[in-house]
């Protein structure tokens, strides 16, 4: 009885230590290190489970001298916010004061990431809230100027030149890619920018592939020019400073022909075309907007004046929806709104589910402009350091009809 007991035993504790022995450990990733090599992979601390709240880790990425780094996220799941506000990942150009090449939250995976050196620099921020399991990258070291694929972008200085999608103009450009070109002029002139040819996915609010235009040298919100989809090409634009950075984004799905564009140097007091006349009608003067409730605010004659188009360039957001809830809290309105339209999106926060995408706006003055759930509006207010639209007696709102939409379609290339 003991011998056979004993044999049990003994078959038992070698099929513990076969399947010990076939099972994979599972890779661990630190927060942070200085990473060199060929090739690798590089992940959040924690993956695949929820990285922790309040850290900051830094990647230090080093493949051999003469080659530049090309990363390629396999998996992203951050926290989202359309501002990347709170967790995100920064991906730089170099180790110290480099160029940073993009940053990225939400689940969204941007394209290859290339360097201009040896070096790149990953850094992955989260606040005090976590939503994922943070995100999985693979680096690998390669040619400069190699043009495959997923190679594109770079450093422009010369005083004229030309950029393009890859494959242009032989075939669409490819799934999954992202551009970053860095347009540098001397300290005393401006840069314009003009496409000659432009087809890229199309979308109402050029969610999926598109062009993002900013001024300075790196991706920067508060600096955006502009973003363009479609197959209209985006009017010309010039530069306040002596620096452009221009970014080409295309998603894992659709693609198309792509486009070419065209740069060159001007004076910086080159007159932009797109800018109106002057006139020699006195300047008017507005005070300050309040973005908070008073009761000396609301006193004020609810009474609109002027036009979307003399709205356009003070408001901070200009967007058309639909008032999907609307509740009255002290003096003001809080309302959602499902949105139809973005043309100047500014500091609005916005929230996306699927292709249906949303907005939280104040009403300040509950009755001053008066909206109704149901009903379809253009709203032109101002953020506030939260993201929320806030709309005062002086701001403009009006019903939105489907027939007006050719005429708002035209504030999208009004220059302010």
């Amino acid at each position: 009885m003991w011998k056979i007991c004993g044999v049990l035993l003994a078959w038992a504790l070698l099929l513990i230590l076969h399947v010990r022995a076939q099972t994979p450990n599972r890779q661990t990733f630190p927060c942070g290190g200085n990473i060199t090599g060929q090739s690798g992979v590089i992940g959040s601390q924690g993956y695949p489970g929820v990285y922790p709240p309040n850290t900051k880790c830094v990647w230090r990425i080093t493949v051999p001298e003469g080659k530049v780094v090309v990363l390629s996220f396999r998996l992203l799941d951050l926290e989202s916010d359309n501002l990347c506000r709170y967790d995100y990942v920064d991906v730089y150009s170099g180790h110290a004061n480099g160029q940073r090449l993009g940053r990225f939250c939400g689940t969204f995976r941007p394209g290859a990431l290339v360097s201009t050196s040896n070096k790149m620099l990953v850094q992955m921020v989260s606040d005090a809230n976590t939503a994922g399991s943070g995100f999985l990258a693979v680096y690998s070291a390669a040619n400069p100027n190699e043009r495959g694929d997923q190679y594109c972008g770079g450093r422009l200085m010369k005083p004229s030149g030309t950029f393009k999608t890859p494959n242009w103009p032989e075939k669409d450009y490819p799934a999954g890619v992202t551009c970053s070109w860095h347009i540098v002029a001397p300290k005393n002139q401006i840069i314009e920018v003009k496409f000659e040819k432009f087809d890229v996915e199309r979308d109402n609010y050029c969610r999926y592939d598109y062009v993002a235009i900013f001024n300075g040298g790196e991706i920067n919100d508060a600096k955006r020019i502009g973003k363009y989809c479609g197959d209209s090409p985006p009017a010309p634009v010039f530069s306040e400073g002596n620096q452009l950075f221009i970014q080409f984004l295309s998603d894992l799905s659709l693609t198309a022909d792509g486009f070419i564009g065209h740069y060159k140097f001007r004076p910086k007091k080159f007159p932009s075309t797109t800018v109106p006349p002057t006139t020699t009608a006195p300047p008017t003067t507005t005070r300050p907007i309040p973005l908070k409730y008073s009761a000396a605010l609301c006193q004020q004659k609810c009474k609109r004046k002027g036009t979307p188009e003399s709205h356009y360039c003070s408001s901070n957001f200009v967007i058309t929806g639909t008032v999907i809830t609307a509740v009255t809290r002290g003096g003001s309105m809080y309302a959602t709104i499902s949105i139809i339209n973005v043309y100047k999106e500014g500091n609005l926060a916005i929230q996306q589910a699927g292709k249906t995408m949303s907005t939280k706006i104040v009403i300040l003055c509950k009755k001053c402009p008066y909206i109704r759930r149901g009903l379809n509006y253009i709203f032109m207010g101002q953020a506030d350091e939260e993201g929320r639209g806030m709309i005062a007696p002086q701001h403009f709102i009006m019903a939105f009809k489907s027939k007006n939409q050719r005429a708002f379609n035209m504030l999208k290339n009004k220059r302010c």
